[in-house]
């Protein structure tokens, strides 16, 4: 199994800063991507940015140039540096991997529990 553990959520003010982190753990072969989705009320969960073991990264038009992922493969965690938080931004957000725990397992995909970030004046 692989546990997903996420930290640094939190109330800021429009305009302010938060950074997210997320650790896996458990038993883990090799990790293909880590990345960052949330939800909103009433929403869909979306896409917010995503790491490949390479370094490839893909982020949701609404927070380019606004969040910057990254990653520490030797240590499975990924960041999520959230800078210019509007309040459109507050949702709850989780971290989402896709890990083969094996040399011969299937990929498979795993999430955190979620943490909650509002943006609120």
């Amino acid at each position: 199994q692989v546990q997903l553990v996420e930290s640094g959520g939190g109330l800021v003010q429009p305009g302010g800063s938060l950074r997210l982190s997320c650790a896996a753990s458990g038993t883990i072969f090799s990790i293909t991507y880590m990345g960052w989705y949330r939800q909103a009320p009433g929403k869909q969960r979306e896409l917010v940015a995503t790491i490949t073991t390479g370094g490839s990264t893909n982020y949701a038009d609404s927070v380019k140039g606004r969040f910057t992922i990254s990653r520490d493969s030797a240590k499975n965690t990924v960041n999520l540096q959230m800078n210019s938080l509007k309040p459109e931004d507050t949702a709850v957000y989780y971290c989402n991997t896709k890990v083969r725990p094996e040399a011969t397992a299937l990929w498979t995909s795993y999430w955190g529990q979620g943490t909650q970030v509002t943006v609120s004046s």
